[in-house]
């Protein structure tokens, strides 16, 4: 039924690394020595005089000016304090054509605890008015990557996507499975907390196994910094993985789930800190972290505990809090839903839409089963809330909602 559980310096200046258009790299290091001491509003205040600033005519070639407008917007998104007011940027201009950029954007973090960089991945076009610069998740980055001569082939399909709704709409389905290989346990080693350190309790820590992290989802790939790779998928959604160790190279490579990525490890290349070989995995919904409570990955649903790095995660009745292990169970299918008898047991199959049909058979507590379509029955309460949809099976035979974890609170099939 419900997807949601009931509870829940680097010294200043900016960093430009320039790859031209036959892919050779080159390192340009530009120092601006900038102050951003008025926080977010001195931010917007640089924002508007920086991307309405005029190109040159060999507009993707003047790397100050793109750089500047790219930082500025950067920055804009960036939570600043008087603590953090100096930032670390790093702008990476992959491909470049005409009037056209492609590249990411990095805020490096303090090497401290709970910090983390953030960025995002850019597309951008020299206009008459000045450098319009958009990040990936916002639609105006769809509709530039659409156009661009930089975006071709399947990653066109993956960054063109409209967004869907976010999870506050009610839909928690990722189709993701767990960062590392399918029938693998790796060990959850802190419970949902932010990329930064700070809410929205976006991500969690894994290690263990045979420390081979993967795409959680097919899509396409970006390497953001040394040790950062991410993966932006379908339906708005894209996915982070930090500290890693012997990472990919990639500038918008087509991955599959279960596509190597790197190992575990400690990097800190971008800021940050880590203690012990792991991934800090992160979710992401069209252009920022999210909360990852409430989403399956990997048929288990993220839980949050009463403070950062706790609470832990639940396949079926079956719980697993920090310390425990998490079995790989695959991607669960968006039309498809796991069995929480809430407590254990089986659940009773039914002939038809409520407990007034005849008993056809049971279902053991965390199997996956397929949905054909949904009907309105006999109410029930399951751990996520009353409800009196039924789902039909693939077989034929009906089982209440409230006992099926599908990540939406409505049919997921439609009805019948």
């Amino acid at each position: 039924m419900s997807a949601v559980p009931l509870a829940n310096r680097e010294p200043d200046g900016v960093r430009v690394a320039v790859v031209d258009e036959t892919r050779t790299e080159s390192e340009v290091t530009m120092r601006h020595g900038r102050r951003w001491a008025g926080g977010a509003a001195a931010a917007l205040l640089m924002v508007t005089g920086l991307i309405g600033a005029a190109p040159s005519a060999a507009a993707a070639a003047d790397a100050p000016a793109l750089t500047a407008a790219v930082t500025a917007k950067l920055l804009s998104s960036v939570e600043l304090s008087t603590a953090r007011a100096e930032r670390d940027t790093r702008v990476t201009v992959s491909r470049s054509s005409g009037r056209w950029a492609f590249g990411t954007a990095v805020a490096l973090a303090p090497r401290q605890e709970d910090a983390h960089p953030t960025g995002s991945i850019f597309i951008a076009r020299a206009d008459p008015a000045g450098w319009r610069v958009a990040f990936d998740g916002e639609a105006a980055f769809g509709e530039l990557a659409a156009q661009s001569p930089l975006v071709t082939g399947p990653e066109r399909s993956a960054l063109t996507t409209a967004p869907t709704p976010m999870y506050v709409g009610g839909d928690y389905r990722t189709g993701m499975a767990l960062p590392f290989a399918v029938g693998q346990t790796w060990t959850l080693t802190g419970g949902p907390h932010g990329w930064g350190g700070s809410a929205p309790y976006s991500s969690v820590d894994l290690a263990g196994g045979d420390q081979v992290v993967r795409a959680a989802r097919a899509g396409a790939a970006y390497t953001m910094c040394q040790g950062w790779i991410r993966v932006i998928h379908d339906r708005g959604y894209s996915t982070d993985y930090y500290h890693l160790w012997n990472s990919i190279s990639v500038n918008g490579a087509s991955v599959g789930q279960g596509a190597f990525l790197g190992n575990t490890g400690t990097d800190v290349t971008c800021g940050g800190s880590a203690t012990g070989r792991h991934v800090h995995f992160g979710l992401r919904q069209n252009s920022a972290y999210v909360p990852i409570a409430g989403h399956d990955i990997g048929k288990w649903v993220l839980a949050n505990g009463t403070a950062a790095y706790q609470g832990g995660a639940r396949h079926g009745s079956a719980w697993a809090g920090v310390g425990s292990g998490l079995y790989n169970y695959g991607a669960l299918g968006l039309t498809q839903a796991v069995v929480d008898a809430n407590g254990g047991g089986a659940l009773t199959r039914r002939a038809g839409p409520g407990t007034g049909y005849g008993a056809v058979g049971s279902l053991a507590d965390g199997v996956t089963v397929s949905v054909s379509c949904s009907a309105n029955g006999t109410s029930h309460t399951g751990r996520y809330g009353t409800t009196a949809l039924w789902d039909r099976l693939s077989d034929g035979s009906w089982v209440s909602d409230a006992y099926l974890w599908t990540g939406v609170n409505a049919p997921i099939n439609g009805w019948c």
